[in-house]
């Protein structure tokens, strides 16, 4: 059976498709919330979510930033640790961004016991990519 290829057509649809439909599950979700809790303490919340996320993504940052210094020191190049380290960033990012959906994926990132799932997925992804030869890696 022959692989499906999308190239940038079919993933330039997926993009889009992505880009109209989470503010709107995420504007949904924040009316939702606040005809529960209220108006003003649902902003509080999306601002407390905004705050903790900055700060937990900036001690975990710290976390992978020195266990891949430590493995560079040891000679041995930090695959997981960069992995990590995306998950990291993607999440306070998306813990900074208004909206409960892209809070608990936020989360679920920095969190330490969650976030191999997001990393093994990644590396299957990346390794898929490599062998099928879409993805390449040179040395400089």
């Amino acid at each position: 059976m022959a692989k499906r290829r999308y190239g940038a057509r079919g993933n330039a649809k997926w993009l889009l498709a992505a880009l109209v439909l989470v503010p709107v599950i995420e504007l949904w979700g924040i009316l939702q919330m606040s005809d529960w809790i209220g108006g003003w303490t649902t902003f509080g919340v999306i601002l407390l979510t905004g705050v903790l996320g900055a700060w937990l993504a900036q001690a975990e940052g710290r976390k992978v930033w020195r266990e891949a210094q430590l493995q560079m020191q040891q000679g041995i190049i930090p695959g997981r640790a960069m992995l990590d380290g995306l998950c990291v960033a993607l999440g306070g990012l998306l813990l900074m961004l208004p909206g409960f959906l892209s809070d608990l994926l936020g989360i679920a990132l920095l969190f330490p016991a969650t976030r191999p799932l997001f990393r093994n997925a990644m590396l299957r992804w990346l390794e898929k990519r490599m062998r099928d030869g879409s993805v390449t890696l040179r040395r400089w």
